[in-house]
C-alpha cells in the first residue's frame, strides 16, 4: 500500500508539475498574442492619425482659401469704393474750380467799390 501511495504521490506531483508547465506555456503564448495585438492596435492608431491629419490639412486649406477669397472680395469692394470716392472728389474739385472761375470773371467785370 505504501508503494501504491508513493506512486500515487509521484503521479500527483508529476501531474501537478505538468499542469504548471502547461499553464506557463499558455501564459507565454498569451503574452506573445497580446504583444502582437498591441502592434496591430498601434498600426491602426497610426493609420487613423494619418487620416485625421489629412482631414485637418484639407479643412485648414479650405479655411485659408475662403479667407483669401474674402480678402479678394474686400479688396475689390475697397477698390470700387475708392474709385467712386475719387469721382466724387474730382466732381467736387471741378465744382470748386468752376466757382472760383465764376468769381474771377465776376471780379474782372465788376469794378471794385470801396466804401
Amino acid at each position: 500500500m505504501v508503494e501504491s501511495q508513493s506512486r500515487y504521490s509521484i503521479v500527483e506531483r508529476l501531474t501537478q508539475k505538468k499542469i504548471e508547465i502547461m499553464s506557463s506555456r499558455s501564459n507565454i503564448k498569451e503574452e506573445v498574442k497580446k504583444k502582437e495585438q498591441r502592434i496591430e492596435k498601434l498600426r491602426k492608431e497610426l493609420e487613423n492619425w494619418k487620416k485625421d491629419i489629412l482631414e485637418d490639412n484639407k479643412r485648414e486649406e479650405r479655411r485659408m482659401e475662403l479667407e483669401i477669397e474674402k480678402a479678394k472680395q474686400d479688396f475689390e469692394s475697397s477698390k470700387e469704393q475708392t474709385e467712386n470716392k475719387e469721382k466724387v472728389f474730382q466732381e467736387q474739385i471741378g465744382a470748386i474750380e468752376q466757382a472760383l472761375k465764376s468769381i474771377e470773371e465776376i471780379s474782372k467785370t465788376t469794378p471794385n467799390i470801396q466804401t
